[in-house]
C-alpha cells in the first residue's frame, strides 16, 4: 500500500503542476503572431507535454475507486464543497475584478462552471458516481494494449479522418461520442494499469519513448493546424484526443514503474493540497495578467513567473486555508 501511495502522490503532484503550466503558457501559445518564434515553440512544447494533466487526475481516481474500494460519502462531500467554495471565490473575483457581472455568472452554475477551470469538479463527480458500480477486473497487458489502441486511438472521434480512394478508413465508427466517455475510459485504464505488473525496464523505456513522441506530435500538429487556420487551434490539445490519450497512458506507466519507493521532494505537499491549488491557480494567473503584473515582453520569463505564482500562490493559500479548514474539505 505504501508503494501504491508513493507513486500516486508523485503522479498527482505532477498533474497539479502540469495544470498550472498549461494556464501559465497559454497566453503565449494562443498568440498567432508569435508562432514562428523560439519562445512560442518552447511554450507549445511545454503546453503539449502538460496536456496529460487532467487525464492523469481521472486515471488516479480510477486507480483508487474503480476496484474493491469506491468513492464514499466523504469524497462526494469534499468534491461538492470544493465546487461550491471555489465557485464562490471565483464569483468574488468576477464581481471585484471584471465587468462580467455577478448574476450572469451565477445563474448558469448548474449548466456550466462559474470560472472555466472549475469544469473538472463537475466531471469528477461522474467518476465518483460510477465508482460503486464498477470493479475493474485484472486483465492482460495485451488486452489493454488492444483495447486502448481501438478505443483511445483508432475509434477516437478526435482522430483526423483518413480516407483512401474515397473509402473512409479512420476513425473507426464504434458510435463513441462525447468527452465524458474518455474521462471514464481514463479512469478504467488507470485501474487496469495499476493492477498490471509493468515494472520492467523495456516497458518503462517504451513508455518514455511514446510519451516523448506523442508530445512532439501534439506540438507539431498544433503548429501545423495554426498555419492552416491562421489562428490558434486547440485541435491536438483536447484532453480526449488520441495523442493526449497515448501521452497520459505512457506517463502513468512511467511513474508507476520508476517512482514506487519514494516521494519526490515537495511532491507530497503539492499532492496533499492539489485540489486547492487547482481551485486557486487560475484566478491568480488571470488576476496577474488582468492587472498587468506580468511580463509579456519577456515570454519565457513570463511563463516561469506565472507558473511560480500560480503554483506557489495556490499552495500558500491552500496552507493558509488549512489553518481554518481543519478537516481539509476544501484545502
Amino acid at each position: 500500500m505504501s508503494e501504491k501511495i508513493s507513486w500516486i502522490d508523485n503522479l498527482r503532484a505532477l498533474a497539479c503542476m502540469m495544470v498550472v503550466m498549461v494556464h501559465a503558457s497559454t497566453s503565449l501559445v494562443v498568440n498567432f503572431a508569435a508562432v514562428h518564434t523560439a519562445e512560442w515553440t518552447l511554450a507549445n512544447l511545454l503546453n503539449s507535454a502538460s496536456r496529460v494533466c487532467v487525464p492523469l487526475f481521472f486515471m488516479i481516481s480510477g486507480a483508487l475507486f474503480f476496484g474493491e474500494k469506491s468513492a464514499q460519502k466523504r469524497h462526494f462531500l469534499r468534491v461538492t464543497l470544493c465546487l461550491l467554495f471555489y465557485s464562490a471565490v471565483s464569483l468574488i473575483y468576477i464581481l471585484t475584478m471584471t465587468k462580467i457581472g455577478f448574476w450572469p455568472s451565477l445563474r448558469l452554475i448548474l449548466e456550466k462552471p462559474v470560472f472555466y477551470h472549475l469544469w473538472f469538479f463537475y466531471a469528477i463527480i461522474v467518476i465518483y458516481l460510477l465508482s460503486p458500480l464498477i470493479n475493474v477486473k485484472a486483465v492482460s497487458g495485451k488486452y489493454l494494449l488492444i483495447a486502448g489502441l481501438l478505443l483511445g486511438v483508432l475509434a477516437n472521434p478526435q482522430l483526423p479522418a483518413i480516407t483512401w480512394q474515397k473509402i473512409h478508413l479512420l476513425p473507426l465508427d464504434l458510435y463513441i461520442s462525447g468527452d465524458t466517455f474518455y474521462y471514464v475510459l481514463y479512469a478504467l485504464m488507470g485501474r487496469a494499469l495499476s493492477q498490471l505488473h509493468t515494472d520492467k525496464t523495456p516497458v518503462t523505456l517504451a513508455a518514455s519513448g511514446m510519451f516523448i513522441l506523442s508530445t512532439l506530435a501534439v506540438a507539431t500538429g498544433t503548429y501545423r493546424q495554426m498555419q492552416i487556420n491562421q489562428n490558434f487551434a486547440d485541435t491536438f490539445y483536447v484532453y480526449s484526443g488520441p495523442l493526449v490519450f497515448i501521452s497520459a497512458i505512457s506517463l502513468f506507466i512511467i511513474f508507476k514503474n520508476a517512482l514506487t519507493h519514494r516521494i519526490l521532494p515537495g511532491f507530497a505537499l503539492i499532492s496533499r493540497h492539489s485540489l486547492a491549488i487547482y481551485g486557486f491557480h487560475a484566478l491568480i494567473i488571470i488576476g496577474l495578467r488582468s492587472l498587468h503584473l506580468d511580463f509579456p515582453h519577456y515570454p519565457l520569463l513570463n511563463i516561469a513567473y506565472l507558473f511560480i505564482c500560480g503554483l506557489g500562490g495556490g499552495l500558500l493559500l491552500a496552507m493558509g486555508l488549512g489553518k481554518i479548514d481543519r478537516r481539509n474539505w476544501v484545502s
